[in-house]
């Protein structure tokens, strides 16, 4: 029972960040449209398994950085520089995953384009 309880909770979690981040819904979108593309491309097995996990990878990241903003208003709600930087770093590690998946969608469906 507990199990499906703290599955619970992750799905209200994962629908309360959908709906509040505007980061995150942009994010959906863009996951719809390469899945469709996906589908109208025809991608290969391995292809999906690579843009599912970067879709996962970059849309969970944006949940952690979320989380790590909320802790850290919530901690010391005023302008301080090591809360900034700590801020800073969870964004980055989004970006990082942004332009991986960015890269991997290039390396997916340009060839498909010419």
């Amino acid at each position: 029972m507990n199990r499906l309880k703290s599955i619970g909770y992750a799905f209200k979690g994962a629908l309360y960040l959908i709906k509040t981040e505007s980061s995150i819904k942009i994010q959906v979108v863009i996951a719809i449209l390469v899945t469709l593309a996906g589908f109208y491309f025809n991608i290969s097995k391995t292809e999906w398994l690579f843009q599912i996990a970067f879709i996962g990878l970059v849309m969970s990241l944006e949940g952690v950085n979320t989380a790590i903003e909320y802790l850290s208003d919530f901690v010391h709600p005023d302008m301080h520089a090591s809360i900034g930087r700590i801020k800073d770093i969870a964004a980055g590690a989004v970006f990082i995953a942004a332009v991986s998946a960015t890269i991997a969608a290039m390396v997916i469906y340009i060839p498909k384009l010419f």
